[in-house]
Formats: structure tokens, sequence, C-alpha cells
């Protein structure tokens, strides 16, 4: 479907927002919302605008901030990790701490140090709320993660669209070099991206084309809103 030339999906099969999975009701425990897209896609300007809208009332877990810890190996070393494969991450952390969320508990997060290439050693608290945005390039590649999730969202952008965005990102906030971005880029980013994460794209709820899509955005909005609304 087209909508003012933007692209976007609802797979009303699997958990169409209006009449499944997502039923406002006194047994409703935490909805976990999952944002996934490649890199540069435009998933952390979604994230951040659902986040900016919502404030206090919703939380945000990333999960770049559980790559695992490599405090034992060298800086060169890690450099050369591959960020972009799933085994570079510590899903089954992320899916204990969703759990835990679920079930009203707090959480202690890691924090990702990106000038580093590992994590800060500091923890970020995170208290349940009735709304979760999961956000990260694997969230969706994962089945224990997407069993967790309510809603499933993809944000798709076109390739160069999305390697112009990495560059400027990786250079300006995360203190790399441009040569270092492009050759991680072509060894790995790219790669991994055809082999894990585009083939999730098939398993959103939602597939939206660029993080400043209007009308996804409202549809989205306005589904966290009514859950919100709904009765404790």
């Amino acid at each position: 479907m087209t909508v003012k030339g933007v692209n976007y999906i609802i797979r009303a099969h699997e958990n169409e927002v209006k009449n499944s999975k997502i039923r406002m009701g006194k047994n409703m425990k935490s909805v976990i919302i999952g944002i996934a897209g490649g890199t540069g896609s435009g998933k952390s300007t979604f994230t951040n605008r659902l986040r900016d809208e919502f404030k206090d009332n919703v939380a945000v877990i990333y999960h770049d901030n559980y790559y695992r810890d490599q405090s034992d190996i060298p800086l060169e070393e890690r450099k050369k990790t591959n960020y972009d494969h799933p085994d570079a991450m510590e899903t089954e952390l992320l899916v204990q701490q969703l759990q835990e969320l679920k079930e009203g508990k707090s959480i202690q997060c890691p924090v990702y140090d990106y000038t580093q290439h590992n994590r800060s050693g500091e923890v970020q608290t995170v208290e349940p709320k009735k709304v979760i945005l999961l956000e990260g390039i694997l969230v969706l590649a994962d089945e224990r993660l997407r069993d967790l999730m309510d809603i499933k969202i993809y944000v798709e952008a076109d390739a160069d669209e999305r390697i112009l965005r990495r560059v400027i990102r990786d250079v300006k906030e995360r203190g790399r070099d441009i040569e270092g971005v492009v050759e991680q880029y072509l060894t790995t980013v790219k790669p991994m991206h055809y082999l894990y994460v585009e083939p999730t794209r098939s398993t959103a709820d939602i597939v939206i084309n660029s993080g400043m899509n209007s009308t996804a955005f409202e549809l989205v909005k306005n589904t966290i809103q009514k859950i919100l609304d709904s009765e404790e």
C-alpha cells in the first residue's frame, strides 16, 4: 500500500493492532514493541520520536547496549569484531531482563561505549512501564525476542541513504574515522544486513519506509496511546 508515496504494511493475520493480541484489559502487562531495520534506516529516529512523544510513560531499550563484554580483548582486536552478527549480542541477558520488566521488576541495563567498542562498566536502571520500545538491527532476528513482542516494526530505506547516514553518525557521534566506517560497512555491515537483517522484514507486522513516515508514526502513536489509556 502506498500513502503519499510512503510504503507501510500492516499484517492483519499476525498482530492486527485493533483486534488481536493488543487488547486493552485489566490483565494487560507490559506491551513490547520491537523496532528493527538496517543500519541508517531511520529506526532510531522513529524510536526517539515515540520516546519524545510519550516521555516517561514508555521505557526504551537499545539492543546495542547488549553487545557482549570484551574487556579481556585489546582495543585493536575489539575493532575487528563483527558487530552485525547475532553472536556479538548477549541476547540471552536481554531476554531475561525483558521478562523481568514484564513481571513488573526494574532492571540494570548495561551501557555500551562505541568509542571503546565495549561496555562502559556503567548500568542504567530501567523501570517497568506499560509500553516498552525495543530498538536494534537484530531484534527481529531472534525468535526468543520476537516471542516477547506484541508489535513488530521494520524500518527500511534505500541502501545509499543508509550508508550515508551511517558515515555521518559514526563520525560525528561515535568518534570514528571515515575510512574505518567504510571498511566496516563493506566487510561486515553490508553482508550481514542481507544475511540477518533484511530477512526479518517478513516477520514484521508493520513495514515502513523511513523513520520520518508520518502516517506510520501516527498509527503506532495512536496504538500506544490506547494502551496507556487502558484500564490498569
